[in-house]
């Protein structure tokens, strides 16, 4: 008798850790909701890419001189000695059907350095690449808006970094008449001398590059007029930097 107990003893506890087993199992099922795909992230999209270069450029237009009037940017240098930037000139040559040569002059510790670098064009009309050292250190650059005379508007994206520059066209210039006396002849000298600056360039031209520099986060304390007197002329060739096979 005792073993018949032990057995149907030993049959319920069984049963019971089946019950309890399949139950876990039920309620383990229920209790664990089915892991959620994960929505697939956007492609990051660089914000010269959205820039829309201005229609039909002729980049044959483009070359020649343009001065630098003004310019948009976080650049750690320009936030440090924005108030002491020196006359800039930049010079575009239409080197070949595929490339666009371009000449920067400006003065650092009162001595003239040109820069001589290679634009690259690309199959958008109006887009240009600076090839760096690796790809991820390229300079995508936009032509936004110009009149091939008196101004345009330039883009410059590097490590994501966004800069913007207000090119002028032209130089206007004016005179400065001195007469004096020598020996009972009347002398006189003329003296030229570029009056045209920020200043100068008409208002709402202006104001729009300032209104298309905020749009892209560069408000008015972002903003760093460039000297336009005093630019350098021919640079003696130690003191040539040339990135052309860079």
């Amino acid at each position: 008798m005792a073993g018949v107990w032990r057995f149907m003893l030993a049959v319920v506890v069984l049963m019971c850790l089946c019950l309890w087993g399949s139950t876990e199992a039920v309620g383990g099922a229920v209790s664990r909701p089915k892991p959620q795909k994960r929505p697939p992230k956007k492609p990051k999209v660089d914000p010269i890419e959205l820039i829309p270069a201005a229609q039909n450029v002729d980049i044959q237009q483009m070359a020649g001189t343009w001065y630098l009037l003004n310019t948009a940017s976080k650049c750690s240098y320009l936030m440090t000695h924005g108030t002491k930037v020196e006359p800039t000139v930049m010079t575009l040559t239409h080197s070949s059907a595929q490339t666009l040569s371009v000449s920067t002059k400006t003065r650092h510790n009162h001595q003239c350095w040109e820069i001589l670098q290679v634009y690259d064009l690309t199959p958008t009309t109006g887009k240009l690449t600076l090839q760096g050292t690796r790809p991820e250190l390229n300079t995508e650059i936009v032509i936004g808006e110009t009149d091939y005379n008196s101004y345009a508007i330039m883009y410059y994206q590097k490590l994501g970094k966004m800069t913007m520059k207000l090119y002028g066209g032209f130089l206007s210039y004016d005179a400065l008449v001195w007469y004096f006396r020598s020996k009972s002849q009347v002398v006189v000298l003329i003296f030229f001398y570029s009056a045209r600056s920020v200043d100068n360039l008409s208002e709402p031209m202006l104001t729009k590059f300032e209104q298309l520099a905020e749009k892209q986060g560069l408000g008015l304390a972002y903003l760093f007029p460039f000297p336009n007197y005093s630019h350098c002329g021919d640079v003696d060739k130690d003191h040539v930097i040339s990135k052309l096979n860079v």
